[in-house]
């Protein structure tokens, strides 16, 4: 394969990452409106933790960990962004 299609391939696979993302985002304003309804916080750090653990533990690279808590904390700022706006 040469440049443009290994280009082609990471266009490809951006768009996959695009529609996951955004049912990401979806199932997150769907637990706003649960912990609006039960009163519960939205942020919890603990799963926050549980989460980025689980998510270092399963990765096999080449992306590095803290590159992988990274992304992932930015994510999970975007959730948490959307679940505010529930209230």
């Amino acid at each position: 394969m040469d440049l443009s299609d290994w280009r082609e391939r990471i266009d490809a696979i951006d768009r996959q990452l695009l529609v996951l993302l955004n049912e990401r985002m979806g199932c997150a304003q769907e637990i706003g409106r649960i912990k609006k309804t039960e009163g519960r916080a939205v942020r919890d750090p603990e799963r926050e933790r549980a989460l980025l653990e689980k998510l270092k533990a399963l990765n096999s690279g080449p992306i590095k960990d803290d590159s992988l808590e990274a992304i992932y904390r930015q994510i999970i700022q975007a959730a948490v962004d959307l679940e505010e706006e529930e209230d």
